[in-house]
């Protein structure tokens, strides 16, 4: 785990539950367990402050952290998926993004396929991503962040011709490597699980530091799919899918390591200061 992927999975899991704001000794604490050292510690806090994803203020000598509005945003959007409740059927309709970013913007044009990908779009051709999802308003803020409405182009539309549906998600999306993904994630995960269950069942003492380490390396796992599912219905995902095996997996795991890790952060966290 990346010292900077620990602290959006941090922010995620716990500070933005908290008042969004945490101090950074309370931070040195809680990566300590994964073994990172407090310049380690900064050195990703840094990074993420020029990145645009932190904000920060001081109280006396100490330096308190937030997620900036960029931030609480990519947040939000990342536990919608991860914590998705009910599917709605599809309407068979598709997002369609197309855009022409200038050469001289090219390091933005990049960043925005990256984005677009991250959205769950899968990339038809060159420049047109498409998504069996409604991402519409995703891409409006992103293109108005951006400043480069004058380039881009959505349609949420019909398609007419000529691919089966299944057939062109197989064009954008290689739905067998996410296969694969899910069945290794299973494979490393369900043996935990059953012997945690099966120690809780016995009364073992499971150790609250055990369960906030190991939540927190789950969710950082999972939240991988979020960079290659592209969150597809059903109607269009092949007949042996491991997605919604692993989705229950992660949900009963999580519930499993949930209390414990509650009760260490609350034990490392401090109520940030008044403003």
């Amino acid at each position: 785990m990346k010292p900077q992927s620990m602290l959006f999975t941090i922010y995620g899991e716990y500070v933005r539950h908290y008042g969004s704001e945490i101090w950074i000794g309370s931070l040195t604490k809680l990566m300590g367990e994964f073994g990172l050292s407090e310049p380690a510690v900064r050195a990703a806090i840094s990074r993420m402050l020029r990145q645009g994803w932190l904000d920060s203020r001081k109280v006396g000598n100490r330096s308190y952290y937030s997620m900036s509005a960029r931030g609480k945003n990519r947040l939000e959007e990342a536990a919608a998926r991860i914590y998705k409740v009910e599917e709605s059927d599809w309407d068979g309709r598709w997002c369609i993004v197309s855009y022409n970013i200038p050469e001289e913007r090219r390091a933005l044009r990049d960043q925005l396929r990256k984005d677009l990908s991250w959205m769950g779009f899968g990339m038809l051709t060159t420049s047109t991503w498409i998504s069996p999802n409604n991402l519409s308003d995703y891409v409006k803020e992103l293109t108005e962040s951006y400043d480069i409405k004058d380039h881009v182009e959505m349609f949420y539309a019909d398609h007419l011709g000529w691919s089966d549906p299944k057939e062109l998600v197989k064009k954008c999306w290689n739905l067998d490597e996410i296969n694969d993904a899910y069945k290794s994630f299973i494979d490393v995960y369900r043996p935990q699980f059953e012997q945690m269950a099966d120690d809780l069942r016995q009364n073992k003492d499971v150790a609250d530091s055990y369960c906030f380490v190991e939540k927190t390396k789950l969710v950082h796992e999972y939240r991988k799919f979020l960079f290659i599912d592209p969150d597809l219905p059903q109607e269009l995902v092949p007949e042996l899918w491991l997605g919604k095996e692993a989705d229950q997996l992660f949900k009963d795991y999580y519930a499993l390591l949930n209390p414990g890790a509650v009760r260490f952060f609350e034990d490392a966290y401090e109520v940030a200061p008044e403003q």
